[in-house]
């Protein structure tokens, strides 16, 4: 029996976007849907758009355009939809049930991007959680889908095995899942309060997917995450060290890319993970200066920041791709205390950044002059360790110290 190429395994299918008002984001929001398409392995032959007041709530689209779809996916072989909000249990199968198609939406092709790239075991119980809470409603609807066209999207992670659990087991597994991630966010927790007591600070890297946080932590770190012109290339959030200019180590935190309408349920379940974000001393924002639509990208990190109850942290806002050839001059974010123009390929403007870091970091240390005698060299050594030494120098009398300190160890010296 020959065996079936790539190609001849990749769903076709037709992306259907709903615009329910002049001037909205629906057909930039169509693009990255066809960017998510790929990056999950479909191929997308067509898309439709519809204008109404409001989605129709049954299916989604009306009835002249279901017969448009039906007709377009007949002519051009589709084996499937992609529609750009998530559907409820009722518009997936009703609209299943006209199209006689596979009917996926965004979240489902969100879910399956994360499945496949997740690779910790904290990634995997995260997305298999995520998976569950989404597929518990659509049981029936998607077992029937599934059933007919025998895998692809939306099968991967638990599966067509999980999909045909009674939802009692379901309930069970989310359950189990859930009780892993408390112990997992209990460990985690544990690695911030020793971050605490080591008063090491953290930076968090935040920003639209595909914005480029992984090329920047790697040449800020070197750390070695893989880096791929796709949405969701890297899933599972990298810790490293750094040591700016002055001696101050840090931690360089990245997390999961942010994306318009980010399912809730990924929200909850991610929340663990980019809860880093929360706890961390400054916000490194990546944004894409090379993206037409940069402002939207920008709008929806700050939004995902707020439903993370994100506070009032210091932020850096790093337009980044600016050595790619069209970028804007009137580069700005309003909300960020300061914003830099650096490229992570090339390394221009990383020196600025480890300088505004190296600012940033000072901003709640004690500047101190002092003379120690030198029986208490042990205090320098204190203040190397915990702050900022900026000079020492041997004098008749003693050292001389000019130092940035912490306040917790400034009554210690």
């Amino acid at each position: 029996m020959e065996m079936n190429t790539i190609e001849e395994l990749k769903e076709r299918v037709i992306l259907i976007g709903v615009s329910v008002s002049d001037g909205d984001d629906t057909e930039e929001s169509l693009k990255e849907l066809k960017e998510l398409a790929d990056t999950a392995g479909a191929e997308t032959v067509g898309t439709v758009i519809q204008k109404r007041e409001a989605v129709h709530p049954g299916t989604y689209i009306g009835k002249g355009k279901i017969e448009e779809v039906r007709a377009m996916a007949f002519g051009l072989n589709a084996t499937g939809v992609i529609c750009d909000d998530e559907l409820s249990p009722a518009q997936l199968n009703n609209l299943e049930q006209e199209l006689d198609l596979k009917v996926m939406d965004r979240t489902l092709i969100i879910l399956d991007i994360f499945a496949a790239h997740a690779r910790t075991s904290e990634g995997k119980i995260q997305v298999e959680l995520a998976q569950l809470k989404y597929r518990q409603a659509r049981l029936v609807g998607l077992r029937n889908s599934l059933s007919r066209l025998g895998g692809g999207i939306g099968t991967r992670g638990p599966g067509e095995k999980k999909l045909e659990m009674d939802r009692r087991l379901i309930k069970s597994r989310i359950a189990q899942l859930n009780r892993e991630l408390e112990e997992v966010k209990r460990h985690r927790e544990i690695t911030r309060a020793q971050r605490s007591r080591n008063r090491m600070p953290v930076a968090a890297i935040v920003g639209y997917t595909n914005a480029g946080k992984s090329t920047l932590l790697n040449r800020l770190t070197g750390a070695g995450v893989l880096e791929e012109n796709k949405l969701f290339a890297t899933l599972d959030p990298t810790t490293r060290t750094m040591t700016l200019e002055n001696g101050t180590r840090i931690l360089i935190t990245d997390t999961v890319g942010f994306i318009r309408k980010l399912p809730h349920h990924l929200v909850e379940a991610f929340k663990s993970t980019l809860e880093e974000a929360k706890y961390a001393d400054v916000i490194l924002h990546v944004v894409d200066a090379s993206n037409e639509q940069m402002e939207t990208q920008m709008y929806v990190v700050y939004d995902t920041l707020r439903r993370l109850e994100v506070g009032d942290k210091p932020i850096l806002t790093l337009f980044n791709k600016t050595d790619r050839e069209g970028i804007r001059t009137d580069l700005r974010d309003l909300k960020a205390d300061q914003t830099l123009k650096i490229s992570a390929k090339t390394g221009e403007g990383l020196s600025e950044l480890t300088a505004a870091l190296e600012e940033v970091l000072r901003r709640d240390k004690i500047y101190v002059e002092r003379l120690y005698p030198f029986d208490q060299a042990g205090i320098i050594q204190l203040i190397r360790k915990e702050g900022e030494l900026v000079s020492e120098e041997y004098t008749a009398e003693g050292i001389e110290v000019k130092a940035y300190v912490p306040r917790k160890i400034y009554e210690k010296i």
